[in-house]
Order: structure tokens, then C-alpha cells, then sequence
């Protein structure tokens, strides 16, 4: 970025963090989709602070032909559009050159949830692998199918916050924002179980080791990465499909299963810690396709035809 361009940036993340108390991975996200946009202006002889409304047409068109996910190339126009408003709210532009380029339309898809017969299998799974390992990864799928905690979260937690048996967690989610995230008594049964074994998973001369799930990598817990290589293996080994397996479908049963239970959406929405109950009514067309296909299988009526 050219001296101008990267002052505006700063300032706009810095206003993130401060002003919006955006987490650490959004910032680092927008501070990489500024400077990718500040790459392609570059070759157009632009800069973030004087680029037209031409050339961010352009970066847009351009994020569509790159194979990049949906999701990412999304973030990207996010980012460059809430930096020009930004600018343009601190008086340093006199007009936003990302107001008259619309964002493409896209359906939103529909999360991957398991059944309850399933996640037991999966659950009994983890359970049945051999030793420390097995309880530590049995005690991980119970916390994040009973609290829907997501993968950061749960990894991140203290041995402190588990160590005296709650019946719920304090967790500091999105944005700094804390919550409070339910513990059922299967949940709190695997975690009993699991910090038995404990200290044979900690790394050596390390019994201060401050993470509930120690692991004896470099930092000291076991990483996002890994739990999802381990969750693929007992999904293998409980007969389901691993390629709809994943630690974040740990949390869409999670939700999906408390509204077909018949949960408050807006419970459902404190509980996930979304500050938008749009995001959380998903899981409702998860659930009334669910409903119907029970119906549609299951009604007396339905057999007969």
C-alpha cells in the first residue's frame, strides 16, 4: 500500500477494534482483504485512498473469476465496502466507490446437521477409542454437542472454568461478548472422566500447564486442526459419512436439535451468542425440513399411499 492508502487502513482497523471490538482472526481477515485489494490497485496504478468506482467494480469482478470460496470472496467485498464507508464517514472521501457495485445474490446454503442417532454413534465412538485420547476427544464432542461451543472456543478453554464441575460456562465468544453455555450431566460425566487421565496427555515438566484439552504439541492444547483430524476418524469408525463431519456440525446439532425440541429461537440465539437472530433462523429450515420428512415417513396416513 502507498502511504495513504495504508494510514486509512490502519485507522479503519483500529476503529474495528476499538469501536466494534472485532476479534483478533476478523481483524487479521480484513487487514489480509485490504492488502489484496491494495495489490490489485497497484497494477492499475491506484491506490486504496484515490481508486474510482471503475476500478472497484473491477477488484470485484476480479475476486469472481479467481476461484476463491464463496465465503471468502464475500468477506473481501465486505471488507472493502465497510473501509470506503468508513472513509467516507471521516470526511476523507467525498463519495464511496463501492455503493453502486451490488454484491452478487446467493442463496445461503443450509448447515450439515447430524440426527440424535447419529451424533450417540459418533459420541460412543470417540468413547471407544483407546485410552487418554479417546476420553479427552469422547469429553470434547460432549461439551461442544451440549453447550454449542464453537471449535475456538472450545479448544481455548481453561482447566480452570471446567476443574470445580459447573453446571454452566462463562464464554468469552465473537467480539469479546460473553455467554453463558449450558453443561448436561453426560457432559459433565465425560469431563470427570477425561480429567482423570488428564495428566498423561500433558507435555513433560509441564503439570502447570493452564488448558483443559493439554495436548503435547508446541502450544501446549490440542489445535482446532487436530480435533477435526480425530473427529473424522470416529466418524469413520461410527459408520458416518466423515465428509459431513466436522466440529462446527458438533454445533449445528446443537441448535438444530433444541429447536426441533421445541426451544425458543431466541434462547437458541443466546445460547450460539449471535448478535443477529437472522444468522440463528437458519437452523428453523433445518428443522422444518426435518419435521417434514418425518411426517412424510413416519404418518400412518403417509404409509398407505
Amino acid at each position: 500500500m502507498t502511504s495513504r492508502g495504508a494510514s486509512w487502513a490502519e485507522a479503519f482497523l483500529e476503529m474495528m477494534s476499538v469501536e466494534r471490538a472485532a476479534a483478533k482472526n476478523t481483524l487479521a481477515a480484513y487487514s489480509r482483504d485490504l492488502q489484496d485489494a491494495a495489490g490489485f490497485l497497484a497494477g492499475r496504478g491506484r491506490d486504496l485512498a484515490d481508486a474510482s468506482a471503475e476500478d472497484v467494480e473491477a477488484y470485484f469482478a476480479d475476486l469472481g473469476v479467481r476461484g476463491l470460496s464463496a465465503a471468502t470472496a464475500a468477506r473481501r467485498r465486505a471488507a472493502i465496502r465497510q473501509f470506503y464507508r468508513f472513509a467516507l464517514g471521516e470526511g476523507w472521501r467525498a463519495d464511496d466507490p463501492s455503493r453502486r457495485v451490488e454484491a452478487p445474490k446467493k442463496g445461503r446454503s443450509l448447515p450439515k446437521v447430524l440426527s440424535r442417532e447419529e451424533m450417540d454413534r459418533l459420541i460412543a465412538a470417540a468413547a471407544a477409542r483407546d485410552g487418554a485420547q479417546g476420553l479427552r476427544l469422547a469429553c470434547m464432542v460432549e461439551l461442544a454437542y451440549a453447550s454449542g461451543l464453537r471449535i475456538s472456543e472450545l479448544t481455548a478453554l481453561p482447566l480452570a472454568a471446567l476443574a470445580r464441575d459447573p453446571a454452566y460456562l462463562i464464554v468469552k465468544g465473537k467480539g469479546g461478548k460473553e455467554r453463558l453455555a449450558p453443561l448436561n450431566e453426560a457432559a459433565r460425566a465425560a469431563v470427570k472422566a477425561y480429567l482423570e487421565v488428564r495428566p498423561a496427555l500433558l507435555p513433560k515438566g509441564d503439570k502447570a500447564n493452564p488448558w483443559l484439552f493439554a495436548s503435547r504439541g508446541k502450544t501446549g492444547r490440542l489445535t482446532p486442526r487436530r480435533f477435526a483430524q480425530m473427529l473424522d476418524e470416529a466418524a469413520a469408525d461410527a459408520g458416518v459419512d466423515p465428509a459431513r463431519v466436522s466440529p462446527h456440525v458438533l454445533r449445528h446439532a446443537f441448535a438444530t436439535h433444541l429447536l426441533e425440541g421445541g426451544a425458543d429461537l431466541r434462547v437458541v440465539q443466546k445460547l450460539l451468542g449471535h448478535a443477529d437472530i437472522a444468522t440463528t433462523q437458519i437452523y428453523t429450515h433445518v428443522a422444518s425440513d426435518r419435521l417434514r420428512e418425518v411426517v412424510a415417513t413416519k404418518h400412518p396416513l403417509a404409509k398407505k399411499r
